[in-house]
C-alpha cells in the first residue's frame, strides 16, 4: 500500500510540476484533472496561443522500468482523445484547433531537480 501512495505523491507533484513548465512557455492551464468517465481523465487541459492542449503527464523517479513516454499507448491516447472531444463539446468557448501533448518528468521532485521532456501534438499513428 505505501507503494500507491507514493506513486499517487509523485503524480500529484508530476503534474505540479508539467503545469508550472507550461505556464513559463506561455500556455494558460485552464483544467487540472478533467475528468470524462471513470476510465478517462485529462491530467491537463491548457491552451496555447489559439490551440487546447490535453497534456498527459507521466513521471518516473528514474528510467529504470522503461522511459515515462513508453507508459502511453494508445488505449491511453484514445481515452484522452474522447475525453478531449467531450471537454470541447462541453465547454463554452468554440475552439477549432486542438492536440495532445504528453510531458515526462524524471527525477527527483522533492529537491525542484526533474528533467522535463514534452511531445507535442501525439497521434495514433
Amino acid at each position: 500500500m505505501p507503494e500507491t501512495t507514493s506513486n499517487k505523491t509523485k503524480g500529484k507533484l508530476g503534474e505540479q510540476a508539467a503545469a508550472k513548465y507550461l505556464e513559463k512557455q506561455g500556455y494558460k492551464i485552464l483544467e487540472k484533472n478533467y475528468r470524462y468517465s471513470r476510465y478517462a481523465e485529462i491530467d491537463i487541459v491548457a491552451k496555447d496561443k489559439d490551440t487546447i492542449v490535453f497534456v498527459e503527464v507521466k513521471t518516473r523517479s528514474n528510467t529504470a522500468f522503461g522511459h515515462p513516454f513508453e507508459a502511453v499507448n494508445s488505449a491511453k491516447i484514445t481515452n484522452i482523445f474522447k475525453a478531449g472531444l467531450y471537454y470541447l463539446k462541453n465547454t463554452k468557448e468554440n475552439y477549432k484547433k486542438y492536440r495532445i501533448d504528453i510531458i515526462s518528468i524524471i527525477g527527483d521532485l522533492q529537491n525542484n531537480n526533474p528533467k522535463i521532456e514534452h511531445l507535442k501534438n501525439i497521434s495514433l499513428n
